[in-house]
């Protein structure tokens, strides 16, 4: 199992989306920020470490919104979402293609990874409207 951590950054009531880099696994899906837990480490340590070295920029965890499960041909993952406060810093695209600011009722407009399509549709549901203030 592999345990990954995802940041939701909200601003102007849009959500902070990344493209992952070509030649990876899963080159050019779009994802919410974050990356794998490493042993001993929480997931709101993961998230934090994982801002700073894939966007530079300092942030808060907030709370835990989501888990899900994805049976990938590399394994399985499990993906947990918490809300994410930016606390300043310019963005530096360090490790994604690109990253974008998207209303969540555009989120199924981008290709995202599997493992996140669950939530997007929550998202674009609605289901966490009072989350994203």
């Amino acid at each position: 199992m592999i345990e990954v951590a995802a940041g939701i950054l909200v601003r102007d009531s849009k959500i902070l989306i990344a493209k992952r880099k070509a030649g990876g696994r899963l080159a050019g899906k779009w994802e919410f920020p974050g990356g794998k837990i490493e042993a001993g480490e929480t997931p709101e340590a993961c998230l934090k470490r994982e801002l700073t070295e894939e966007l530079d920029i300092e942030s808060t965890v907030g709370n835990h919104l989501w888990d899900g499960t994805y049976h990938y041909d590399f394994g399985t993952v499990r993906l947990l979402v918490y809300r994410v406060y930016w606390e300043g810093n310019t963005i530096v695209a360090k490790d994604h293609e690109e990253y974008k600011w998207v209303a969540p009722a555009d989120l199924k407009q981008y290709d995202f990874a599997p493992a996140d399509l669950p939530f997007v549709e929550r998202l674009v549901n609605g289901d966490f409207r009072g989350y994203l203030s």
